[in-house]
């Protein structure tokens, strides 16, 4: 018996410390990025309010998760942005939640140029909270496509919805779903693996999710999100058979699916 306890708390203390061993750290970059995200609005801890999750040594660079979740009765989260300090363009997504994404639970997938913090700030009716992860990884945003371009152009825009619980019936249930929409998200900074020549930036720079006629969140994304993007969030169902997804890129192409959800009529 004995044994076991000692085993178990070894256990415990090894999460314990995983969990904490990569917090934001201190550096030059923030404090040049402050002016621009925050001004002078005073930041708060956000301890009690959310967590992040990320890795921290990334084994993709290209496709790194990162995780904003908080537990039943925390205060609504609203809007967040997601900054990766070290990044060319520091602003990967600024996202605004109804009221249907409460609590919060959301991911999405970055790129990371080179060892940086990713930083959340959010925005609650108390002011506004910052957290993050330092994430080790490099080369993120130059990494080749993992599709040829004609390729990855001709299927681009197809969208596909994932969820992870049975068919329901009953609104107000807390469900778990995941949508992927095949894009490129070309940097800018990537290069055709034929010509070696710079593939120009293409990127999807604005989403919209809805659950029937009520919006759970949209997006507004820069060149860190990853290739073919993947949000996978809870949300609160209302009874309304499909989400409607629209998508912009920086090319004015428009894209816009109904992916029906797994709800008995």
């Amino acid at each position: 018996m004995k044994q076991i306890l000692i085993a178990s708390l070894i256990v415990a203390l090894s999460q314990a410390a995983t969990a904490q061993e990569n917090p934001l750290i201190d550096g030059p970059s923030w404090a040049d990025l402050r002016e621009d995200f925050v001004g002078d609005t005073p930041l708060l801890v956000a301890d009690d309010l959310f967590t992040v999750d990320a890795p921290y040594r990334a084994h993709d660079a290209a496709t790194v998760p990162i995780v904003i979740a908080q537990s039943a009765g925390a205060t609504p989260i609203d809007h967040a942005v997601v900054i990766i300090d070290e990044n060319p363009a520091p602003m990967a997504a600024d996202l605004t939640f109804g009221s249907a994404m409460h609590p919060l639970k959301f991911e999405l997938r970055v790129r990371v140029n080179q060892y940086s913090n990713v930083r959340i700030l959010a925005d609650t009716a108390e002011g506004t909270f910052m957290k993050g992860r330092y994430v080790k990884a490099s080369g993120g945003c130059s990494a080749p496509a993992s599709r040829d371009p004609e390729v990855a152009l001709a299927s681009m825009g197809l969208m596909r919805l994932q969820q992870f619980d049975d068919p329901v019936q009953m609104s107000g249930q807390i469900r778990d779903a995941q949508i992927m929409i095949r894009h490129p998200n070309y940097s800018g900074l990537q290069r055709d693996q034929v010509t070696q020549l710079f593939i120009g930036a293409h990127f999807i720079d604005k989403l919209e999710v809805f659950q029937g006629d009520e919006m759970l969140f949209t997006m507004e994304g820069g060149i860190s999100v990853s290739e073919n993007p993947v949000f996978r969030f809870s949300y609160r169902e209302n009874g309304a058979p499909a989400f409607h997804v629209r998508a912009r890129d920086t090319e004015g192409n428009v894209f816009e699916e109904t992916l029906q959800k797994n709800v008995e009529s």
